[in-house]
């Protein structure tokens, strides 16, 4: 809930470090499961060739769907930092 007289901080833009851990933070598992699952059948296939193959799929995969989510969680814990900050008690 917000207070009229005292709106919440506009929430800043993730660090250069921060980015890089949020984009590691979605990469690495995505380019994991992907090779667990489709190790085998891309044997056969040249380094440069396997990994365009997986930089197609993985690339939206973390764009479109984890970064987003991983943006709002940090908006989240952001947000609440600064209701404790402001003397508030963090919503549950």
């Amino acid at each position: 809930m917000t207070d009229l007289h005292n709106p919440p901080a506009p929430i800043p833009p993730p660090s250069r470090h921060q980015l890089a851990l949020m984009i590691w933070l979605c990469v690495f598992p995505t380019l994991t499961a992907l090779n667990v699952t489709l190790g085998d059948r891309l044997d056969s296939m040249s380094p440069v060739v396997r990994t365009f193959f997986l930089a197609t799929i993985a690339v939206p995969v973390v764009i479109y769907g984890l970064m987003p989510h991983l943006h709002r969680a940090r908006g989240r814990l952001f947000s609440r930092r600064g209701s404790v900050a402001r003397g508030a008690r963090p919503s549950t």
